[in-house]
């Protein structure tokens, strides 16, 4: 008998979720993995969603009960699934957000220069592994698809997995948006495997639309909603102001953890990743807090509008802004606050954003039917998913501040 206690976890969505495993009492209690507890899942979104102030451990914690009963879903149908390689998926769900740094995506590539999370993650689950005397190890090789059994990987991180099943379903009851609303119950049940891959039962195919129907909803009308991405390009302007004001000065300096994130220049080494893993939203919006007061008009005033959300006005359209208008905008800013044009940039500015539901290049989702052939959604004869769903929409943006004096 284990020494650890079977522990009932209450989830608003799916009720009672079960960790009964030592290993997973081990990941759960680390300092690294409560620090997802300070992580939103949904970065800045909360400033048009009151609602979406859930975190990254409350999504791998979704994740952990989705995959538990695809699991025991594929064991029912005959797949041969070892004890071992459960506890070894549940481990890496429960991992798979642990390279997170604040605010999730928000600001990907920004703090850490040039890092994916995921490769963050993976370095992250590396050395817990050591920690634990190896006992991550198939958990690894599922994550970073080097274990022989491909489905497993699949379960993880694809184009149907349990991350996007349970993001979606949570980012829309905090939200509450209905439209990211999906059947993950009945995509769970039709599950199987065939030749080693993981596929959807022809008689699941309306669920899976309508799961990819919600995904590219969600992200217009959510994650890429013009609100949400002004806020979260306001964060993003935020962080690269005072990395320039760092480089110049030290008068930032915040006796704290983020002050090791604004060097010229670091490896991402055991002291790197041990000082990444005591950062959070909380480090960040404590800086925002007193950057507030600082003498840089560009960095006061960034930080200052965001905490009290008055966000630039963001604007979305289907063909790209005319430079010269930009450049004029630019221009009659700079001297309302009497900034330099280059200043101006961090309050002006245009970029793109785009969302693609269905990747053909990517992780395919596989349709098998009762005889035992199979085909990629994007074939089977629905001109739904065929014509719009594998098709990228892109548009252009521009996010303009509204100064007062």
């Amino acid at each position: 008998m284990s020494s650890y206690p079977r522990k009932i976890i209450n989830d608003p969505i799916y009720g009672f979720i079960t960790i009964d495993e030592p290993l997973l009492f081990q990941i759960i209690n680390h300092p690294w993995y409560q620090r997802l507890r300070r992580i939103y899942q949904m970065a800045m979104a909360q400033m048009v969603y009151p609602g979406a102030v859930h975190t990254r451990l409350h999504h791998s914690l979704g994740a952990y009960h989705l995959i538990c009963l695809a699991l025991n879903e594929l064991k029912a149908k005959g797949i041969e699934i070892t004890p071992a390689e459960c506890t070894a998926a549940k481990a890496a769900i429960l991992l798979h957000d642990i390279g997170h740094g604040p605010f999730s995506h928000a600001l990907e590539h920004v703090l850490v220069p040039g890092v994916h999370h995921e490769s963050l993650g993976l370095q992250i689950m590396q050395n817990l592994d050591e920690e634990f005397d190896g006992k991550l190890e198939t958990a690894i090789s599922i994550f970073t698809n080097q274990y022989s059994k491909l489905y497993l990987h699949q379960l993880i991180s694809g184009q149907l997995d349990v991350d996007r099943m349970d993001y979606l379903t949570r980012d829309s009851f905090f939200t509450g948006v209905s439209e990211g609303v999906i059947g993950y119950d009945r995509i769970l049940k039709m599950l199987t495997v065939y030749e080693g891959q993981l596929m959807v039962e022809e008689k699941g195919i309306y669920s899976v639309e309508k799961f990819l129907v919600a995904r590219r909803q969600m992200y217009w009308q959510v994650y890429l909603h013009k609100t949400v991405l002004a806020a979260e390009k306001m964060i993003v302007k935020i962080i690269e102001r005072a990395r320039e004001i760092y480089a110049l000065n030290n008068d930032l300096k915040l006796n704290a953890t983020l002050d090791y994130f604004f060097k010229e220049y670091y490896d991402m080494n055991d002291e790197a990743l041990y000082n990444f893993c005591l950062l959070d939203d909380y480090d960040v919006m404590f800086a925002i807090k007193k950057w507030s007061n600082h003498q840089d008009i560009v960095l006061s005033t960034l930080c200052t509008a965001l905490l009290n959300r008055k966000l630039y006005k963001c604007k979305l359209q289907t063909h790209a802004f005319d430079e010269n208008e930009v450049d004029e905008k630019r221009r009659q800013l700079a001297m309302k606050m009497n900034i330099s044009q280059e200043e101006a940039g961090y309050f002006v500015f245009t970029g793109e954003a785009m969302n693609t539901t269905y990747t053909l290049k990517d992780e395919r989702i596989n349709i098998i039917s009762k005889s035992g052939i199979f085909t990629d959604i994007s074939q089977v004869d629905d001109p739904l998913i065929h014509k719009t769903l594998s098709m990228p929409v892109k548009k252009f943006y521009i996010c303009q501040f509204v100064y007062s004096a």
